[in-house]
């Protein structure tokens, strides 16, 4: 997966209150699907489509023990769009005070006029 698709399904499945809560109860540890789905006033069928977007991001990871489905929660995916948003944040940063730069050179510049 490219590091572009990585940040979009990343940010696809934070978008979502829901899954956000998910990865909120899995981030104090591991949780069977109904524990999960326990607090949702919605159906089981839709707390797991929900559960698949956040395994399609890899913010969750899924095994079987018996019949049992236990999920805990991957913050890896968060931490590179973190990265990401980091790494934008300073291109940006360092492009805004270039420009504040030429603009108080060109303000210096007109004075002096």
């Amino acid at each position: 997966m490219t590091p572009q698709a990585t940040v979009d399904r990343t940010l696809l499945a934070i978008a979502d209150p829901t899954r956000r809560a998910i990865l909120q109860r899995l981030s104090r540890g591991p949780a069977r699907v109904t524990e999960v789905a326990e607090p949702f006033d919605i159906s089981l069928n839709s707390v797991s489509k929900h559960i698949r977007t956040l395994e399609r991001a890899r913010l969750v990871r899924r095994r079987r023990e018996g019949r049992e489905h236990i999920l805990s929660f991957n913050p890896q995916p968060l931490d590179e769009l973190s990265a990401w948003i980091e790494d934008k944040r300073a291109f940006w940063t360092a492009r805004l005070d270039d420009l504040e730069r030429a603009l108080r050179a060109d303000e210096d510049t007109r004075r002096r006029r």
